[in-house]
């Protein structure tokens, strides 16, 4: 078995697209994901502030029919991913032009946690 090359994160979540090269653009251009890897035809691995995220190809063969992008599931949600920022607003104003289905807001989550800033959008 061979380990992951140095630096990269021990987890990392992977979004299914039904045109993943389309979603690596848009997730580069409008939040400022750097493409790490890119496998054409399949999809890539992005990151961001030390995380990793990998844009997958929906149905790239058969016996991966169980991996779906959310438009053909009717939209459902089928990942949720928080990616910590240093300014959340900064941030969603580069995202101008994307759907922000949650404007920035102010989350406490009491005495001994933090408090943070967050938006919400959706995926293209």
């Amino acid at each position: 078995m061979k380990n992951p090359p140095e630096g990269w994160p021990r987890i990392s979540s992977a979004v299914f697209y039904e045109d993943a090269a389309a979603a690596i653009e848009w997730l580069t251009r409008a939040f400022g994901f750097k493409v790490q890897l890119k496998v054409e035809g399949e999809g890539g691995q992005l990151v961001l502030g030390g995380g990793l995220v990998m844009a997958g190809q929906a149905g790239l063969t058969p016996d991966r029919t169980y991996l779906k992008s959310p438009r053909a599931v009717d939209g459902a949600n089928t990942q949720s991913l928080a990616v910590y920022v240093d300014d959340a607003d900064a941030h969603c104003q580069r995202a101008a032009g994307t759907d922000i289905i949650v404007e920035p807001a102010t989350q406490d989550y009491g005495e001994g946690y933090w408090a943070d800033r967050s938006y919400q959008a959706p995926g293209p």
